[in-house]
C-alpha cells in the first residue's frame, strides 16, 4: 500500500471536507492519485447516501423568497437538529431555494449529486422535501410565512386583492390549521363520497331515526370534514367569530392558491 504524505491527506481534506481517515484511505486505494481519490470519496459518499435514503428526515429548514411578484418556497430535510444548523447544510438549502427561484419547480433535481455528496460528508440522509412557486398576476400578490425559531414549517400564499398583512395572516393560519384545499370545489369527489359513507355508517348516525340521518350526515360533513380541511371553511385563527372565507371576503380579497411545506 502506498505511503501517503500527511500533507497530501490534508490537501484532500481541505478540498473535499471528508474525514481525515477517509481521505487517507482514498489516497491509499488510488495509489496517491489525487483526482482519483477525490472521485473515490465522491462515489463512496453517494453510495452511503443511497443507504441512508430510507432514514427519517424530521429536521431541516423551510425557506422562502418573494421578489418581483414571484414567490418561491423550498423544504430541505435532514435527520438531526445539529446538522440543520450546520453552515454547509444551510448553504445547500439556500442554493436549493435559489435554483428553484431561477429555474422553477423541478430545477432542484440538478443538485442531486451535490445533495448526495453532502449527505455522505455530514453522515445523514438529506432530502429536498418539497418546493413550490407562485407568480402574481394582475391584482394579485404573493405572501409568505416561516414559523420561528426553527423554520421547519413554512407557507406561501397567492392572494387576489388584499395586502401583504392579510397575506401573512392567511399564511400563519395555514401553518397552524393545515388545510388541504382552498375551497370545496377543489376537493376530489371520491374524497367527499368516502367521508359521507363513513359518517353514514357510524354508530352516531345509525342510532338516529332514519328520516333524520341524511341531514345529520350533511351537517357532519360540513363541520367535521369541510370545516377541518377546506381553508375558506375553517375557523379564522385570528378571530374565531368568522371563517377564513368571511375574513378574506371582508378584506376584498380571495385566496387563489397556497403551499404548506414542513420537514417535521
Amino acid at each position: 500500500m502506498a505511503d501517503i504524505p500527511a500533507k497530501l491527506v490534508m490537501q484532500l481534506r481541505g478540498e473535499t471536507g471528508a474525514p481525515m481517515m477517509d481521505c487517507k484511505r482514498a489516497l491509499q486505494e488510488t495509489d496517491g492519485d489525487f483526482e482519483a481519490a477525490k472521485r473515490w470519496l465522491r462515489e463512496r459518499g453517494m453510495a452511503q447516501a443511497a443507504k441512508r435514503a430510507d432514514r427519517e428526515t424530521s429536521e431541516g429548514l423551510v425557506g422562502y423568497r418573494i421578489e418581483g411578484g414571484k414567490g418561491t418556497i423550498v423544504a430541505v430535510g435532514c435527520e438531526t437538529e445539529p446538522v440543520s444548523k450546520n453552515d454547509e447544510f444551510q448553504a445547500f438549502a439556500k442554493k436549493v431555494l435559489e435554483t428553484v427561484e431561477s429555474g422553477g419547480v423541478g430545477a432542484e433535481s440538478s443538485l442531486d449529486e451535490e445533495r448526495q455528496a453532502l449527505s455522505g460528508k455530514l453522515g445523514e440522509n438529506i432530502v429536498v422535501a418539497g418546493a413550490a412557486q407562485f407568480t402574481a398576476g394582475d391584482d394579485e400578490l404573493v405572501a409568505g410565512y416561516a414559523h420561528p425559531p426553527a423554520n421547519k414549517l413554512g407557507v406561501l400564499v397567492l392572494l387576489r386583492g388584499g395586502d401583504e398583512e392579510l397575506g401573512r395572516k392567511v399564511a400563519m393560519h395555514i401553518a397552524a390549521l393545515r388545510p388541504q384545499w382552498v375551497a370545496r370545489d377543489a376537493v376530489p369527489e371520491e374524497d367527499v363520497a368516502r367521508e359521507r359513507d363513513i359518517f353514514a355508517s357510524s354508530d352516531e348516525v345509525q342510532s338516529k331515526p332514519e328520516q333524520a340521518r341524511e341531514k345529520i350526515v350533511e351537517g357532519m360533513l360540513n363541520k367535521r370534514f369541510f370545516g377541518a380541511n377546506v381553508l375558506v371553511d375553517q375557523e379564522w385563527v385570528h378571530d374565531s367569530s368568522k371563517t377564513v372565507g368571511q375574513a378574506v371576503k371582508e378584506a376584498g380579497a380571495e385566496v387563489v392558491d397556497f403551499a404548506r411545506l414542513s420537514v417535521s
